[in-house]
């Protein structure tokens, strides 16, 4: 008889967790995901602002799987999901992929609330390529501010807007205000980089809505510290290139970063089953997809929210919940093949955290609340420990402690040279010096003058 055949889609941390937590059980399971690498996403600010370059938060999955043996990877887009034949379409087609037990863990995306045009203005943060982009955006700004004379539009240049004040805002905006006020200080001549404008957009009452209000009050006093513009109650009502329109004002920015909402993966919608407002699979308190015993549904891809965990609230989207789900849902598939009931989630909260910047962050882990100094430092522990790989550890760390100490971020590069619109009317030839030409004298029918200069190119 063949082997139980799993197939995972996703390899974050909930689609890892599962294949991990099968290592020793007598199945053959087939890893997908649209991309070869594992990637840290808490980290993905560090290298939209240059800090640390994308290969030490991302690993190969094949380089992370390579010891498990029962363990396939393969790199492909999931376009089709058939639940009663029970296979998975690859590519348009391209291939068939059977399964026994389905885990569905693709994560989620950058939610726009309907207003999917924003996103060629406001890139979010959920890719390395989205990390990228900020950058290249980022840092073209101030070297188009470098050399314009302009003042109106330098001011444009070095403004740049954030909007969201989540844990991912509230992380970006302190960066930005860094990498503008520390790192980038002595390295423009024309511009004072330290001048930048760093705005910080919230459409609700106060930051971090998650936590307790006085690390929500700490969190805004620390940024406006460190020059950042926190910006509460204000709702974004149009993005446009170059300018952001709220409830309240119209703000000119070459520079605007969605950090607002996460929404479901659209991989979601192949099954046609109930999703939540923002598109995501509600599940059955095992973590199985309403109707289907053998498709299992995780991390940000999955809407859970039931009396016997975290209060009867939503999970949030952290890696926590993503890693635990996928170590029960491991459990229940080895309980279903031993004919056994599975057991439902529980959600153990270790806790909640947000850096600022610069030694400060905040903290909560059950009543305990922590700030500052103490927190950072937690927090910078439980970053590198969730790294999964040692090499990547290690270069982080070595990173972090050469930053502290020469404010120094080294992977910022633009790595995308900008389009220049055509030069018009320029002969790239040198012009050719025109000989003088003794005075005649004046005559009734003049003889042209005669001059080595070349014609004028045509536009």
């Amino acid at each position: 008889m063949s082997k139980h055949r799993v197939v995972i889609i996703g390899g974050g941390f909930a689609g890892l967790a599962v294949a991990k937590g099968l290592r020793r059980a007598d199945v053959e399971i087939t890893l997908v995901d649209r991309s070869n690498h594992h990637l840290f996403q808490p980290l993905l600010y560090q290298v939209a602002m240059g800090g640390l370059n994308p290969a030490e938060i991302a690993s190969p999955i094949r380089n992370v799987m390579r010891s498990q043996k029962n363990v396939v990877c393969w790199m492909g887009e999931v376009t089709a999901i058939d639940t009663q034949a029970r296979t998975v379409q690859l590519d348009n087609g391209h291939q068939s992929l059977p399964y026994d037990t389905l885990v569905l863990a693709a994560g989620g995306r950058t939610s726009y609330f309907g207003h999917n045009d924003w996103e060629a203005v406001a890139p979010g943060l959920k890719t390395i390529s989205d990390a990228l982009e900020i950058r290249q955006r980022v840092l073209t700004a101030l070297e188009g501010a470098e050399r314009t004379p302009d003042t109106h539009e330098r001011e444009k240049l070095m403004t740049m807007v954030v909007i969201g004040g989540g844990p991912t805002g509230v992380e970006m905006a302190g960066g930005l205000a860094e990498l503008t006020r520390s790192v980038l200080r002595w390295d423009f001549r024309k511009i004072q980089p330290h001048q930048a404008r760093v705005i910080l957009l919230e459409g609700g009452p106060r930051l971090l809505p998650n936590m307790p209000e006085d690390l929500a009050a700490y969190t805004s006093k620390r940024l406006t510290k460190m020059g950042v513009e926190v910006l509460l109650g204000e709702r974004v009502l149009n993005l446009e290139a170059g300018k952001v329109t709220t409830d309240k004002r119209v703000i000119e920015a070459d520079n605007i970063v969605w950090a607002a909402g996460v929404g479901g993966n659209p991989l979601a919608q192949l099954l046609h089953k109930e999703t939540d407002r923002a598109g995501r699979l509600l599940v059955e308190p095992d973590c199985r997809v309403k109707d289907l015993d053998n498709v299992y549904c995780l991390g940000d891809m999955a809407s859970y929210c039931h009396p016997h965990t975290n209060g009867g609230k939503p999970l949030p989207g952290v890696a926590p919940v993503a890693m635990q789900q996928g170590q029960r849902t491991a459990k229940n598939i080895l309980a279903q093949l031993q004919g056994k009931p599975t057991r439902p989630f529980e959600y153990f909260d270790k806790g909640t955290m947000a850096t600022i910047g610069r030694t400060s962050a905040v903290a909560i882990s059950g009543p305990l609340k922590f700030t500052g100094l103490l927190a950072w430092f937690a927090w910078l522990f439980i970053h590198v420990a969730y790294l999964v790989d040692l090499q990547n550890q290690i270069l982080v760390i070595t990173r972090w402690v050469w930053a502290y100490f020469t404010w120094k971020w080294n992977a910022r590069l633009i790595t995308r040279i900008p389009s220049l619109p055509p030069c018009q009317n320029v002969d790239p030839r040198p012009a050719a010096a025109t000989p003088e030409v003794p005075a005649q004298k004046e005559s009734a029918d003049p003889a042209p003058v005669a001059t080595d200069a070349a014609p004028a190119a045509d536009s």
